[in-house]
């Protein structure tokens, strides 16, 4: 399975802030949205991801000060990327060694089309499973 299948599913929309906007307002994007990573984008272009990790690390190091920062300040700014023929058991595997949660989808003149998910990959790995076991099953119930 690809990613485009998995955006096509789940939709191609896409939560972004600009890279000068205050860290204070991406917290309460997040927040309201209930998504743990907004892209920081220049109009149509990429700059950085933010996460929920990024905003921890940067409290915990500098307090309730840091909300005040722009995001620009705060963010990832090598963001690693997907594609969208790239397969589920590539990203997974991109997730799960270098621990993100989070993917953009770029296509091939590197607009963003999309984000990838964990909780994405999951919900479509269960939806897999429950689709295979129900073939099985009828498979036994007819033999």
């Amino acid at each position: 399975m690809t990613v485009r299948a998995i955006l096509e599913s789940k939709g191609r929309y896409i939560y972004s802030v600009e890279p000068d906007e205050r860290l204070s307002a991406a917290v309460k994007t997040l927040s309201e949205r209930r998504i743990g990573a907004v892209l920081v984008m220049r109009g149509t272009r990429l700059d950085g991801i933010l996460s929920e990790r990024d905003i921890v690390k940067v409290l915990a190091d500098r307090g309730a000060a840091a909300l005040d920062d722009p995001v620009h300040a705060v963010m990832t700014r090598d963001v690693v990327s997907c594609a969208q023929n790239d397969t589920v058991g590539e990203i997974m595997e991109v997730m799960t060694s270098q621990k993100f949660r989070h993917l953009p989808v770029l296509d091939g003149d590197d607009r963003v089309v999309g984000l990838i998910s964990i909780g994405d990959i999951v919900k479509w790995r269960l939806r897999e499973y429950e689709h295979e076991q129900q073939a099985l099953h009828d498979y036994i119930k007819s033999a």
